[in-house]
């Protein structure tokens, strides 16, 4: 673990953070897998991920309450979701290389945990909350404010945030006055490799079919397939 330790001084400099606490620090590392091979640490991450989420998504609702006055709840609450999605935390993930402190299980390794979008989404989140209890919020806070805020600017402009799911479903309801109801049809592989197959069914009819390493990115491509079966 020692090593682990050592390695977060290139991460506090990426940051622009010094750590106080590093044993709470490395905690945001430690993947659930990862217990069932050692006794050197107690806990999972899935409690700092829990925390950290909802401090993520505080600061992002007061961020775009602030800085967006003219904006509808409906479309900030879109614009939020954008911001805090899996994809747009994993790639975060990516740009800080958390996937290198990651301690996870030898299944896990194998299976490619380190690049997993969920994991390394997660392992984001788990960040932010150890640092929101090792530095505070305003720490927290300028996390966000360095690698997370500055994208916004293109969501917005791209209107990104209006995801598959949000412009199928928006046209379900104009055009149906219905929501479209999403299925999971099928589930394959071991626990720490699982890949979905989701179906999207308006009316009880399918329109798409999507898979995906999680049921949200499933989802998402079956939106995709349903849109472009609707557009023509």
């Amino acid at each position: 673990m020692t090593g682990k330790i050592q390695k977060f001084s290139s991460l506090s400099k990426i940051l622009g953070i010094s750590f106080q606490n590093n044993n709470l620090i490395q905690q945001a590392f430690v993947h659930r897998s990862f217990l069932n091979e050692t006794d050197e640490v107690p806990t999972s991450n899935e409690r700092l991920e829990f925390l950290g989420d909802s401090i993520l998504s505080f600061l992002v609702s007061d961020y775009l309450y602030t800085h967006y006055p003219n904006f509808p709840e409906g479309e900030l609450t879109n614009i939020r979701s954008s911001m805090v999605k899996t994809t747009t935390l994993a790639e975060i993930s990516s740009e800080l290389s958390l996937g290198q402190y990651l301690m996870l299980s030898k299944g896990e390794e194998e299976g490619g945990g380190r690049q997993n979008t969920s994991i390394l989404a997660d392992t984001f989140e788990a960040l932010l909350g150890a640092v929101y209890l090792d530095q505070g919020l305003a720490k927290a806070k300028s996390i966000l404010e360095k690698f997370l805020f500055p994208r916004l600017q293109n969501i917005i402009s791209q209107k990104t945030y209006k995801d598959a799911k949000s412009i199928f479903q928006e046209i379900v309801q104009e055009k149906m006055k219905i929501s479209p109801v999403y299925k999971v049809l099928k589930e394959s592989g071991p626990d720490h490799a699982k890949n979905f197959k989701v179906g999207v069914f308006v009316n009880n009819i399918l329109h798409g079919e999507g898979c995906g390493k999680s049921k949200q990115e499933a989802e998402m491509n079956a939106a995709k397939t349903a849109l472009e079966k609707w557009k023509k």
